[in-house]
């Protein structure tokens, strides 16, 4: 939900009917879940829906318009007070309301002309402004025409974790309008922040932003200490108040000459000199940073320290500043004349994805989820290779295995407890060829893993060997190739690269999924997944599928088909061949026959009792029984018990 609040005021005709198509294009924009109100502010300030926010309906857009169609000029800016107004309707519905945890708050201020009323010191403007707003939402300004206080409208931005545009008298107001908003009207995460392992980098612009919206970007710069690294370590942090996220990857470095920019062709002489484009990168980054923090100081000895650094660094890469003036070498030949890169102190255009998303420096705070390898903790009970089935009986201590002989294409149920903790698991088939002389027709693996849970919100995971893709309303994509936490109040994933993925619901419930990559494959192999329960806790007694159902369960074995009570101490050691070995389980009898298979990336060996013809008799049902529909069949449509 993103809730808007639209402030403009009206002066000359033609510039108030400028603001008017602006504010109809944001109306025509604003997004059904979304929550808005108007405030006009001249030498009076006009509320259209006194003291709330309104949702998006088709009849409150149309009375929006209405309601702008029939305003006039009157004259006046009262830019104080419109502020002070629609900060306190904002902030009391945040704190009166069931706000979407996925919700922004910001406001969007129009205005074509200076204060006039009320307040008219600038300095004293921002201070209100950011007293009132206490960081809880941010403020975006936009200026029309060319009698607009562009400084004021800048710092009111860049001190309240918004942007700020400027759109001149001979523009079209609606189409920039449409695109500004476009850049702010999704908000994605809030609280970004970028780290780097202790004494790899120094002079890194700034690291941490408040929001990051769809359409904007983040750029951050600095100064590999080790000039011999292969590549650097990243870590992201981010959220919204619904989810964390940590990112971490191994960036490759790139050469230094493939950094560098040669000198032009024609001969002219390169004003960059030996400079490389990530320096002059880095060079520009810190000035917008100088010239904003001077924008925003009221401390003259402050600002004049910025103001130095910022001349320094601008006649030393060529760039043109507040503070310099740019020196035009006449040439001897006839071409364009090479020119620095302006460096406007409003965040316009390249500029507002930059410093738009400036936030407060902070100390970086604790994620829930930490990657390390204490979360790697797999049980027997797993699904993995061919695929071969191991189910671990702790109480029983015995292991039990079987294969599943399925065809390309089947969706099998690993888990299905849809009804009581909410889980299942579903796993998709691919085929290969088998390998020469083998007694198959075909080999088959996991090409997908989906796990579904809808206790106390729905949200799935769809694992494959290159992505992960977690939606729980919203829709986040992961690729396997980079370490990753990514976590909600009731589910964590976690992403060991080209490893594994963890999967950890409500804290009672654990899979791990192994990524199987091979790096010459042969024919009959295929990158694919291997899934592991962790810790099934959390699911129910009822809880059924091919791994599911033993997972409350107690097995015998015993040498005689027809019920002697077996003594059962050291059974699961004997390495015996004898086919009369017999599993009881839920009154069935199992013949069962002695196995080693490999586990963990074929890395552990597990001794297992082994269940043969497609684990007939061991398995409730037939295989047929275990196909679901789709990777999303969560089998209530049916109900297996029924079937079985």
């Amino acid at each position: 939900m993103l809730k808007v609040e639209l402030g403009w005021t009206p002066a000359e005709q033609e510039h108030f009917q400028r603001t008017k198509d602006a504010l109809f294009t944001i109306l025509q924009d604003l997004r059904p879940e979304d929550h808005f109100n108007i405030i006009g502010f001249s030498n009076r300030i006009k509320v259209w829906q006194q003291d709330r926010l309104v949702p998006v309906t088709p009849d409150n857009i149309r009375d929006a318009k209405i309601y702008i169609h029939h305003m006039s000029p009157t004259g006046g800016t009262n830019i104080n007070g419109a502020l002070q107004i629609s900060t306190k309707i904002l902030n009391d519905y945040i704190s009166q309301s069931d706000i979407d945890a996925r919700s922004a708050s910001l406001i969007i201020f129009l205005t074509d002309g200076r204060p006039t009323v009320g307040e008219t010191h600038s300095t004293k403007i921002v201070n209100n402004t950011k007293a009132a707003i206490r960081n809880k939402f941010c403020l975006f300004t936009i200026g029309i025409g060319h009698d607009v206080d562009y400084k004021l409208l800048e710092r009111l931005a860049l001190e309240n974790c918004g942007m700020m545009r400027r759109i001149q008298e001979d523009e079209d107001a609606a189409g920039q309008l449409k695109g500004f908003y476009d850049e702010i009207g999704t908000p994605l995460l809030s609280d970004i922040r970028v780290d780097y392992p202790v004494g790899s980098v120094e002079h890194v612009t700034q690291n941490l932003f408040s929001n990051y919206f769809n359409g904007s970007e983040i750029v951050i710069a600095g100064k590999l200490l080790n000039h011999t690294a292969n590549s650097l370590h990243v870590e992201v942090t981010a959220s919204n108040t619904k989810k964390y996220i940590l990112l971490k990857t191994d960036v490759p470095v790139d050469l230094p000459s493939q950094n560098h920019i040669g000198s032009a062709s024609n001969g002219i002489e390169d004003p960059t000199g030996d400079q490389n484009y990530v320096e002059r990168a880095w060079s520009y980054l810190t000035i917008k940073e100088l010239v904003t923090s001077w924008l925003k100081s009221d401390d003259s000895e402050e600002r004049e320290h910025l103001r130095e650094r910022a001349e320094k660094l601008a006649l030393t890469y060529n760039f043109v500043t507040p503070f310099t003036t740019l020196k035009v070498k006449e040439l001897g030949v006839q071409t364009e004349v090479p020119s620095g890169v302006y460096i406007d102190p409003s965040t316009g255009g390249l500029e507002e994805s930059m410093q738009g998303l400036k936030g407060p420096e902070a100390p970086a705070g604790s994620i829930p989820g930490k990657l390390g390898k204490e979360r790697i903790k797999a049980s027997k009970t797993s699904a993995d290779g061919d695929p071969h089935f191991v189910v671990d009986f702790p109480l029983s201590k015995l292991t039990v295995c079987f294969n599943i002989d399925g065809q390309p294409g089947d969706i099998l149920r690993l888990v299905s407890d849809h009804k009581n903790s909410g889980v299942t698991v579903n796993g998709q088939l691919i085929g290969a060829p088998a390998p020469p002389n083998g007694h198959k027709k075909h080999r088959t693996y996991f090409r997908s893993i989906t796990v579904l849970s809808n206790k106390p919100d729905r949200a799935y995971l769809e694992i494959t060997p290159t992505k992960v893709i977690l939606d729980d309303g919203e829709r986040l994509v992961l690729s396997c190739d980079r370490s990753a936490v990514v976590g909600t109040q009731n589910l964590e994933v976690s992403i060991f690269a080209r490893s594994n993925v963890t999967v950890m619901i409500q804290n009672t419930i654990a899979f791990v999924i192994l990524i199987h990559h091979y790096k010459n494959p042969a024919p009959y192999q295929k990158d694919h997944l291997g899934f592991y329960i962790s810790n099934g806790q959390g699911l129910s007694s009822s809880s059924h599928g091919l791994l599911g159902q033993f997972l409350h369960q107690v097995v015998n074995l015993t040498k005689e088909p027809h019920g002697q009570s077996p003594h059962l101490s050291g059974w699961n050691q004997t390495k015996s061949m004898d086919t009369s070995n017999i599993l009881q389980l839920k009154g069935r009898l199992v013949p069962v026959v002695w196995k080693q298979r490999k586990i963990y990336n074929g890395e552990q060996e597990v001794d297992c009792w082994f269940a043969k013809n497609n684990a007939d008799k061991l398995i409730d049902g037939a295989y047929k029984d275990y196909l679901a529909a789709h990777p999303f069949d969560t089998g209530t449509s049916r109900s297996m018990g029924n079937r079985l």
